[in-house]
């Protein structure tokens, strides 16, 4: 079983529009088969499904990834009971995107300057 780490020490999610399942594995630290059950159980987990019936998830869906594992692997909840908070709209889980989507930024904004410092 995966531990338990935060959120915090996950990789940054790539600027890109879409992300096979191995990839949103390794973003979320999640084996690609509790990826297909989280499909089943969190109605919001919508995955793109193109040829093949391959898997083409969306920055949107890592983020409610990371969600759910923050939920289930740090906070406790059962899948039932993640479930409810993410219907909710929770102030938690908002919380947690919100994190989320503040160090991605971080990231990316020290990416830029990086490159503008280069030249």
């Amino acid at each position: 079983m995966l531990e338990a780490s935060n959120n915090n020490e996950l990789p940054p999610i790539p600027g890109k529009r879409y992300f096979t399942i191995g990839e949103v594995s390794e973003l979320c630290n999640v084996k690609p088969h509790v990826l297909r059950y989280w499909e089943q159980e969190f109605p919001q987990l919508k995955p793109v499904k193109r040829r093949g019936n391959r898997r083409y998830y969306q920055r949107q869906d890592v983020m409610i990834i990371r969600q759910i594992r923050a939920l289930l692997y740090e906070q406790g909840f059962t899948i039932g009971g993640a479930r409810q908070q993410l219907e909710s709209g929770d102030v938690k889980g908002d919380a947690i995107q919100s994190q989320q989507i503040i160090r991605q930024l971080r990231i990316e904004l020290e990416e830029v300057l990086d490159i503008l410092k280069a030249r």
